[in-house]
This record gives C-alpha cells, sequence and structure tokens, in this order.
C-alpha cells in the first residue's frame, strides 16, 4: 500500500461501493418496473408492492448500518485524540472542536498537532482545511 496522504487518504469498501449499492439500486428499479407493470392486475399488485417495500427498508438498512458503524469509530477517534492532546498538553481538546475537526485532527503528526488543534478551534476550521494543512501526515488505516 502507498504512504497515505491527503489525496489517498479516501477509503473505499468494494464490497459495500461496487457491490451492495449498485445490486440494491438495480434491485430497487426491478422492484418499481415489477410494480407498475402489475398495477392492473389485483392479484400481483400486493407482492409487488411489498417487494419495493422491502428493498426501500433494505438500502435505508444498508445506510444505516454504515452510519452506525462510523458513528462508533467517531467516538473512538475522539477518545483516543483526546487522550493524544491531554498526553501532549496536560489537558483535553477544545470543546469548541466538531467532530468533524477531531477526525480530520487525527491526520497530524505530533509535532503539528497542537498547533492545528488550536487553530482549528479558534478559527472555526474545516475538517477538509485542516486534513489540507497538515505537513506530516500520520497514517490511519483502520477507518473504512
Amino acid at each position: 500500500m502507498a504512504t497515505q496522504n491527503y489525496a489517498n487518504h479516501r477509503q473505499m469498501v468494494p464490497m459495500f461501493h461496487l457491490v451492495l449499492l449498485p445490486v440494491l439500486g438495480l434491485t430497487l428499479i426491478g422492484s418499481v418496473v415489477n410494480l407498475v407493470k402489475s398495477w392492473g392486475e389485483h392479484s400481483r399488485i400486493y407482492s409487488a408492492s411489498l417487494i419495493v417495500v422491502l428493498t426501500i427498508a433494505t438500502i435505508m438498512l444498508s445506510f444505516l448500518i454504515r452510519i452506525f458503524a462510523l458513528k462508533a469509530q467517531d467516538r473512538a477517534i475522539r477518545a483516543e485524540e483526546n487522550l493524544r492532546h491531554f498526553a501532549m498538553a496536560g489537558k483535553l481538546l477544545d470543546p469548541r472542536l466538531t467532530i468533524g475537526q477531531v477526525i480530520a485532527l487525527r491526520f497530524a503528526s505530533d509535532g503539528e498537532f497542537l498547533a492545528l488543534s488550536k487553530k482549528a478551534a479558534d478559527e472555526a476550521t474545516a475538517p477538509d482545511d485542516i486534513k489540507r494543512s497538515v505537513q506530516e501526515w500520520r497514517a490511519d488505516t483502520y477507518r473504512v
């Protein structure tokens, strides 16, 4: 794997992004087409509409599962970066920092972490701008 930096730090999960999402999209299209074709037939309308509802529920479930996992990772990152800041500065991170800012700060090396965290809190720096300003990138290959 190449050295992680701003340009390549975003991770893609092939089974989610390239397999599951297209399959769910095609299933939704197929179920809606089936519902439209079944509209006049009373014997098929119930099952066709049920398939559409179940497909929408599956799509919602797949996104919620991903969001819940990312939220758990966000909590862990906040705790890790709070500990890191405490070890370096003797105090916890500034409470004005948003979770997005804290997640962006995890890429900063120890040498620039304190200055960037202070700047981010004082200037309400956007997470993407924080990542762009990191000079010495600290890779995080665990978050997906």
